[in-house]
């Protein structure tokens, strides 16, 4: 099952953006099969929620670090492309000002701020939409795990950092923009933002980063290193006596979650057209663990279908009934937790103690991963005292 899922899911995922650029750009906007910009714009932004709900199951799902602040390393990797798209905008703006983004100009700044230089360069702003998310999370993760914060602790501290990242960039005086953010993006790589062949493009490429992210967190899960957390997971005090150290493991899957995350924040600006401080909003975080939790904790597709679908009803159900979301969105999580406990996928895969999120027999999945790991330690010691 682990091996089906590990080709059919980034293949599923490249067919269906590759269906829908041909009917967006092959057929005339009159035929019954033409798919609308709004549409693949809706593909766009699901497949970079899936990103950042990839990045959620990877230290939840497999760590067990249930974290409430993830939607912060989403959205500075967001600010990071948003920079490179408003210095895009050059003498275009409002105010003309070739260096100056217009709501600095507006606020009475004179000078661009020394964090901004770079920011002209598409490569510099994919590598801090990386960078930046990644350093965060590793100088927080360092002090976290090393005091061995965990539980609900470690996931109010993470909401809390999630918060104050919110309250930091609504000032106006941190240079983003303030309550606004940054939009009115013009152009990406000199291709127009609002021309429907860019906005399909960009649909393609999040749909292969996706894919591309999912392989490498099968492989990641799949690997030695994933068989400890999952053993930390589920019995760590056992994992820390057979020497080794869970902080560090969770410090390097945390910090590779944050990048992740970063990217698909980075993705999703071009696609809406706008970044501001909202998208650090605690909701947003908590918005992502319920995803997972509907996919299927622990399985990484159920991550990315649970994005996909939550998100297709948010859209639906608002447009019908406005104020009846958060509702909805409270009820389908308490439905889930009761009645489908291992989610979607996690469900149609009980059978398999090697992808069920919760163990199916009387031994934790995690006992069995240490197992795992100390008969992998012991063939490479055999192998090790082979005579030459």
């Amino acid at each position: 099952m682990t091996r089906l899922s590990f080709t059919v899911t980034p293949v599923i995922i490249i067919v269906v953006a590759a269906i829908l650029a041909i009917l967006n750009l092959g057929t005339p906007a009159t035929s019954a099969l033409h798919v609308s910009d709004f549409v693949v714009g809706l593909a766009g932004k699901y497949l970079c929620y899936a990103m950042l709900a990839l990045a959620v199951d990877l230290v939840w799902g497999f760590a067990g670090i249930l974290t409430l602040g993830h939607a912060a390393f989403f959205a500075l990797g967001g600010y990071a492309m948003g920079m490179y798209l408003t210095r895009e905008i050059g003498a275009r703006g409002v105010y003309a000002n070739a260096q100056l983004p217009d709501f600095m100009i507006f606020l009475g700044w004179k000078n661009l701020p020394w964090y901004w230089h770079g920011f002209a360069h598409f490569p510099f702003a994919i590598v801090m939409a990386l960078i930046v998310p990644g350093v965060l999370a590793a100088i927080f993760g360092f002090f976290a795990f090393r005091s061995r914060v965990g539980g609900v602790y470690l996931s109010i501290i993470t909401q809390a950092l999630t918060y104050a990242l919110l309250l930091a960039f609504f000032r106006n005086d941190m240079g983003f923009g303030g309550n606004n953010g940054m939009t009115d993006f013009k152009d990406i790589l000199g291709a127009p933002i609002g021309r429907s062949s860019t906005g399909t493009a960009l649909m393609v490429i999040s749909a292969i980063c996706t894919a591309l992210a999912y392989i490498g967190a099968r492989w990641l899960t799949g690997s030695r290193f994933g068989k400890v957390m999952v053993a930390m997971r589920d019995a760590e005090s056992r994992t820390r006596f057979l020497g080794y150290r869970p902080e560090y493991y969770k410090l390097v899957v945390w910090t590779l979650s944050a990048m992740l995350a970063g990217i698909g924040g980075a993705l999703y600006v071009p696609q809406v057209g706008i970044i501001n401080p909202s998208e650090f909003a605690p909701a947003n975080s908590i918005e992502a663990v319920i995803w997972v939790a509907v996919g299927g904790r622990g399985t990484l597709s159920g991550a990315i279908l649970g994005a996909v679908l939550v998100n297709l009803g948010k859209t639906i159900l608002t447009g019908a009934l406005p104020g009846a979301w958060l509702y909805a969105l409270g009820g389908l999580f308490i439905l889930v937790t009761i009645f489908l406990p291992r989610g979607i996928v996690g469900s149609l895969r009980r059978k398999n103690a090697r992808d069920a999120i919760l163990p199916t027999s009387d031994e934790p999945q995690g006992i069995a991963a240490i197992d795992s790991v100390q008969a992998d330690l012991r063939e490479s010691g055999a192998e090790m005292e082979k005579p030459a």
